[in-house]
């Protein structure tokens, strides 16, 4: 990890948290409603939802019977990763079913 990100994350409670909403979800969609319950503000500092969807490091899709779901993204699991080496992240869904 770059120490640019090191800091970055360090000094910015929107970074922390956004790690803590990927977590959050983790390996296995969440409803969308659950999600935006828990994760959306008006805050204008706080922006997690925004800047995790902005980022890339959530996606939401329709699934049958469940409704819209959201799930961590590729991309999101390799920042959690990388910034959160500890968390206990499973394989992303794709490295899942490459395994079978």
């Amino acid at each position: 990890m770059a120490d640019g990100v090191a800091e970055r994350v360090g000094q910015d409670p929107v970074e922390v948290l956004i790690l803590d909403l990927l977590e959050w979800i983790g390996p296995e969609p969440r409803p969308y409603a659950e999600v935006l319950d828990t994760w959306r503000t008006s805050c204008p500092r706080l922006p997690v939802w925004e800047d995790a969807t902005d980022r890339g490091f959530v996606v939401c899709r329709h699934e049958p019977r469940r409704g819209r779901v959201v799930s961590v993204s590729a991309a999101g699991w390799e920042h959690l990763r990388a910034l959160r080496p500890a968390a206990q992240s499973p394989s992303p869904p794709s490295l899942r079913r490459s395994r079978r």
